[in-house]
């Protein structure tokens, strides 16, 4: 089995962004069906919850061969921990592992987790630099163009310390910590930032048509595209035609776009089990009938049952 490299897959590359409570296995086996060629992230997974075997964590390392080559996100602030999670990712098969340094969510940030490294260089880069060091798969980082604000100086010396301790790919949001999700994305800081590193960079923010993903690429490496892809993984298909100037057609009404989305909540069922994969698939079909008429009345009926095959029904009569 060949080792997968930041370095030699073929660029642009796509990558679908780690979205907690998202970026399930199901999910990430439909967007892999639709695009090959996509690059998976996992949702963001608890270093501290792998090493003390939290259940629920531990389900979320579950992938199928088919979401290869599948990228691990992991957040946390003890190397230690970074090293024994890296470890047993590798020998589950995993083809990467990403640090999380871009979550903004406050109980993550608290925890001096996710964003709060942009405000510990020093700290960032000894769990870049030992977790590399520990596992033979590479090592990438996901963050942001800054905590309170972008700073011209401060943002470079940070990634190429992260470059320097053994980072083989950054992935950066055009978005503050400070920002969260508001406003808009600036891509300018990622185009600098890509002048003066030499490994592949991957911007992150706003995408949401194939059109601005790539008006978007210039020098980059890749795209990753993450929220408008709710309710339309087609959109990665769209992206991917894009980018290799191809012709693509997604399927428009619900009636052809029913196989997929019933593909998607089978997928839930069989990775979660017909009660978690109920509750987790709610909020994908309310993105799926986003839209179509009396969205709202269907959204609610679906919201209330517990039974699949009801709502596989409900689905049928809206097709």
């Amino acid at each position: 089995m060949s080792t997968f490299s930041w370095e030699k897959i073929k660029k642009p590359i796509l990558a679908l962004a780690p979205m907690a409570g998202y970026t399930d296995s199901a999910y990430r086996q439909v967007v892999k069906s639709l695009v090959p060629e996509v690059i998976c992230f996992s949702e963001l997974t608890s270093t501290n919850a792998m090493k003390h075997d939290n259940e629920k964590t531990m389900q979320m390392l579950n992938f199928e061969k088919s979401e290869s080559p599948l990228i691990m996100q992991l957040f946390g602030n003890k190397p230690e921990f970074f090293i024994e999670a890296g470890k047993r990712l590798e020998q589950l098969g995993i083809a990467g592992i990403d640090i999380n340094m871009g979550c903004p969510a406050r109980k993550v940030i608290h925890s001096q987790q996710g964003s709060a490294l942009l405000k510990d260089p020093d700290l960032a880069a000894e769990i870049v630099n030992k977790l590399s060091k520990a596992v033979k798969i590479p090592v990438s980082v996901k963050t942001r163009i800054g905590y309170n604000c972008y700073d011209e100086e401060e943002l470079p010396k940070f990634l190429k310390s992260l470059e320097t301790a053994g980072a083989k790919l950054i992935t950066l949001h055009g978005r503050t910590t400070k920002q969260s999700f508001l406003g808009k994305a600036d891509w300018e800081p990622i185009y600098k930032i890509k002048k003066i590193l030499n490994i592949p960079l991957i911007g992150n923010g706003d995408i949401t048509t194939a059109e601005i993903a790539v008006e978007r690429l210039k020098n980059l490496d890749g795209i990753m595209v993450g929220r408008a892809t709710f309710g339309n993984p087609w959109l990665m298909a769209e992206i991917s035609a894009k980018l290799t100037k191809q012709k693509h057609n997604s399927p428009q009404s619900i009636k052809d776009r029913l196989p997929i989305i019933k593909e998607h909540f089978r997928l839930s069922l069989k990775t979660k089990g017909e009660k978690y994969g109920i509750l987790e698939m709610r909020k994908h079909l309310g993105s799926y009938i986003k839209g179509i008429e009396g969205a709202s009345a269907i959204r609610q009926r679906i919201m209330q049952s517990e039974d699949s095959q009801e709502i596989l029904s409900i689905l049928e009569e809206i097709a």
